[in-house]
């Protein structure tokens, strides 16, 4: 009997587990591009450069669909058998909520090590592959396209205007086109009419200009004054212009191989292990850069035989001859300048390195925290959808929205607090979990016990008679 259970609850769960998660990824996807698609529009990219970049984003999204799919699947699947009073039929005969849940629960716990091996594996991969290809995308140059009556000066040391261009946007009229030279005068060309065309291999744009002139200022050898003006007439005059420099150029991955989003656990590790001895190599190298300023530091633990008695002295200029003073006091102004801008530095490659430490250990609790989400987010579905039984995409919907905004809310106040030295990284990054799943497990006892928590015929049977009392009340009162 409890196989035949832990197939009908696993047989409700993998569809709208799938859907869920197949909606979530898509909607995590179009928040990226509608992020980004200033940097997209009107680069003229290429349908694989697209496709590329779909699935790189789509791949660093996964672990955060996944939670969210768990949460919403867990309170449809639960939901849609509370609504079928099947829910109520499989408590009648004795089985408990827990046992009910204990297969999804084992694959809750499947699915959450399956996220951490793909962020673990997968992740850093596309993240450095998606850094590489954003940049590029972002750097690139507009895709090639003159407009009537603007100057297109995207082609280096060319300004292009044409003033019609005709319905097949080959044939152009009244083109003007300024050649920088960066002599006494740009050349010029006019023309009154032309064809414009790309080379089928996309690196060449190629005008044949008709009845126009070609205007050309010269300076004449061995003068700085004197100059030659050509004035040049044609028939048919055919110009040819470089867009290799309009092109997407490929940047290398390991231009980015040290963002700690590219690295796996056994790297972060590593990095991190590096990282804990930094305060006593900043100190020691400070320490001999000051002394190396100011000599007399390297005399300050040391002891001395005092041959007789010192003299006290309340200002030291009272024992510096005059003739020297500005001399001295000059020289220790410079001493201590050179000491301070010395310590700004190494306080500076302080902080810098900390930064950096910091954020390697905010990534690598980033790895289990969005893996054990599954489990926790789980923990809170199955109950409620106990709970409201209600199936579809309607209530729960709500309940999950609402559920996955506190998460991702308090993640990224954990986050915040990390970064600003306010918590310590475990502390930070684990909030979410700490914080949800007391009410996970909250849910799941009222659950067990049928509770009319989400009820409003509950709330308005309880506040009846509260109701009645202020109605008394208020009789009274007149």
């Amino acid at each position: 009997m409890f196989k035949k259970l832990d197939t009908l609850i696993l047989r409700s769960f993998v569809a709208p587990f799938f859907a869920t998660f197949f909606i979530s990824l898509f909607v995590l996807v179009m928040q990226f591009f509608w992020l980004y698609i200033d940097d997209l529009v009107g680069k003229g990219l290429e349908v694989t450069t697209i496709f590329k970049l779909i699935a790189y984003v789509t791949a660093t999204l996964v672990p955060l669909a996944l939670p969210l799919a768990m949460l919403l699947s867990s309170i449809m699947t639960f939901g849609n058998l509370g609504e079928t009073f099947e829910l109520v039929a499989i408590k009648s005969s004795g089985i408990s909520l827990l046992r009910f849940m204990r297969p999804l629960l084992i694959v809750a716990i499947a699915i959450s090590g399956l996220a951490f091996v793909f962020a673990n594996n997968v992740i850093p991969v596309a993240q450095l592959k998606l850094a590489a290809l954003k940049y590029d995308i972002i750097i690139a140059k507009p895709a090639f396209d003159i407009k009537e009556g603007v100057f297109y000066n995207q082609i280096k040391d060319f300004a292009i205007k044409i003033g019609k261009k005709e319905k097949d946007d080959s044939t152009i009229k009244n083109i003007v086109i300024f050649e920088k030279r960066y002599g006494i005068q740009d050349n010029i060309i006019v023309a009154d009419s032309g064809i414009m065309k790309v080379s089928n291999n996309k690196k060449f744009l190629e005008f044949v200009l008709k009845d126009g002139w070609r205007y050309e200022e010269k300076a004449q050898a061995n003068s700085a004054t004197n100059t030659d003006y050509i004035r040049l007439g044609f028939k048919e005059y055919k110009k040819i212009f470089d867009l290799r420099s309009l092109q997407m150029n490929q940047s290398a991955d390991s231009s980015f191989r040290y963002d700690p989003k590219m690295l796996s656990i056994r790297q972060l590790n590593y990095s991190i292990d590096s990282f804990k001895t930094i305060q006593q190599k900043f100190i020691k190298r400070n320490n001999t850069e000051v002394a190396e300023t100011l000599p007399f530091v390297q005399y300050v633990n040391a002891t001395f035989k005092q041959a007789k008695p010192l003299k006290h002295v309340n200002n030291i200029t009272a024992i510096i001859p005059d003739s020297i003073r500005t001399i001295i006091f000059d020289n220790a102004n410079s001493k201590l300048n050179i000491a301070r801008n010395t310590t700004a530095i190494a306080a500076n490659d302080f902080e810098f390195k900390n930064e950096s430490k910091i954020n390697h250990q905010i990534e690598w609790h980033r790895k289990f925290t969005l893996s054990f989400a599954c489990i926790v987010l789980f923990l809170i579905g199955a109950p409620l959808g106990s709970i409201i039984r209600k199936g579809g995409l309607g209530l729960p919907l709500v309940f999950s929205i609402i559920f996955f905004i506190i998460f991702h809310m308090i993640n990224t106040f954990g986050e915040k607090f990390v970064e600003e030295s306010v918590a310590s990284p475990f502390v930070g990054m684990w909030l979410s979990s700490m914080i949800l799943l007391p009410i996970g497990f909250f849910l799941t006892f009222k659950a067990m016990r049928d509770s009319q928590l989400f009820n409003q015929e509950f709330y308005y049977r309880t506040f009846k008679g509260v109701r009645e009392f202020i109605k008394k009340f208020k009789k009274i009162k007149v």
